[in-house]
């Protein structure tokens, strides 16, 4: 163990392995799985999964409609599951949570619904560089459709977003978008300085939190932002599950985004009113089974405590940091220092390609990711055409970062490093 760094005891990790029944299986080639790469999807802790398969197997009903016991278990769950993400993100109430399919839906949502209604031919739409496709095909489409502008906020040699310009190029925005935590870089966004700007700029604030909502702990309110999306399967629930927040002013002011059942109030053939908060939002049948598991994911989470949560990934990282900084021919992106970034360390080794290496480490039983993570424009700036990444998660250790370690040292051994 490196000097300066404090372990993460043996008993809490174990502990909290255990959890995750995948983490138990061995892989292809025989050996334990080593899984790193949380930034794209976590793991679930079997909690998460009973959750699930107690709700196909003792209560499976469609919401909101029946009146009979199982239905109604299945409403009480669904909406009990959106009372508890809301007291998550400390949102002023319930009906600020809107279930989506995951991020990127939810900032769809906000594009449509706010961007239609709200943009103007001439307005600006300001976004950082460092953004997942996600967060930024949505607002050139709009800005296309509407004829507005895009900007950028600019990053210094360390992928940290650049703030001395920011009052500038607030000038004629109507909504700035931004991520939270880079996806690839690691980088944590100053976004409380953002919003701040922002709204004394007139502008309305998003924020792609998929890679911040897992990690850190997210207070809505105190950061006064407008939108915020996140997606469950990134914080230990299922798939095709998401929530955007929004305050409730904005959600009551702009149009639904999809139409159909349950975000109606009353059709007849020559109109239709629309459903209260938060059903307005939600057209047909959701993932009521992720719902439950979001849940249930979120239970587990602040169960750990969102503030361990945080100091057990810096010390990780810092540990991952320092281990990688020290490997021969590794060159790393991102902030320096672990308590700039999030778990996520993307690299490149020698000449060795991103894809080369993740296949030799998958013969190791470690998973990272390769590619160019939904970041294109952001590695173009780099001058890179992919990356090798390994991200972090509540159960990682440091024996997974040696794993990592030992598992270059065979891939620049055999690629003559």
């Amino acid at each position: 163990m490196t000097a300066g760094i404090t372990p993460v005891s043996d008993t809490a990790a174990e502990r909290i392995r255990a959890d995750f029944p995948i983490l138990a299986t061995r892989t292809k080639s025989g050996k334990p799985l080593v899984y790193l790469d949380s930034a794209a999807t976590s793991q679930k802790p079997r909690s998460v999964i009973e959750t699930i398969s107690g709700y196909y197997e003792g209560y499976n009903a469609n919401i909101h409609r029946g009146v009979y016991d199982i239905a109604e278990r299945a409403t009480d769950a669904f909406e009990g599951a959106r009372a508890r993400v809301a007291s998550f993100f400390n949102a002023a109430e319930s009906a600020e949570i809107i279930f989506t399919r995951n991020a990127t839906e939810a900032l769809n949502l906000v594009a449509y619904s706010w961007g239609l209604a709200n943009l103007r031919a001439g307005d600006a739409i300001l976004l950082t560089r460092l953004e997942h496709h996600s967060n930024i095909v949505p607002w050139q489409l709009l800005a296309a459709k509407m004829g507005a502008e895009l900007r950028f906020l600019e990053l210094d040699g360390q992928g940290r977003v650049v703030l001395d310009d920011l009052d500038a190029k607030l000038r004629g925005v109507r909504l700035v978008a931004s991520a939270h935590v880079s996806n690839t870089l690691g980088t944590i966004v100053p976004i409380e300085q953002i919003i701040a700007a922002a709204h004394r700029a007139g502008a309305v604030v998003v924020i792609d939190g998929a890679q911040a909502a897992p990690h850190l702990a997210v207070d809505v309110r105190a950061l006064d932002v407008d939108f915020y999306a996140a997606s469950g399967h990134k914080m230990l629930g299922p798939t095709g599950i998401g929530t955007l927040y929004a305050k409730r002013a904005l959600l009551e002011a702009i149009p639904p985004f999809l139409a159909g059942g349950d975000m109606i109030r009353r059709v007849s053939y020559e109109q239709t009113t629309f459903n209260e908060l938060p059903w307005k939002f939600e057209a047909g049948t959701s993932d009521i089974a992720g719902a439950i598991g979001l849940g249930a994911a979120v239970d587990y989470l602040q169960d750990l405590g969102m503030a361990w949560v945080r100091a057990h990934e810096v010390a990780l990282t810092a540990y991952a940091l320092e281990r990688l900084n020290a490997a021969p021919h590794v060159r790393l992106y991102g902030p320096e220092r672990a308590e700039e970034r999030g778990g996520v360390i993307s690299f490149t080794m020698g000449d060795i390609h991103p894809h080369d290496i993740a296949s030799i480490l998958d013969g190791e039983g470690v998973c990272i990711r390769a590619g160019h993570h939904c970041t294109m424009p952001l590695h173009e700036r780099l001058g890179l055409a992919a990356t090798a990444r390994a991200s972090f998660y509540v159960y990682n250790t440091y024996a997974d970062v040696d794993a990592l370690i030992e598992a270059l040292e065979k891939a620049a051994r055999i690629f003559k490093l």
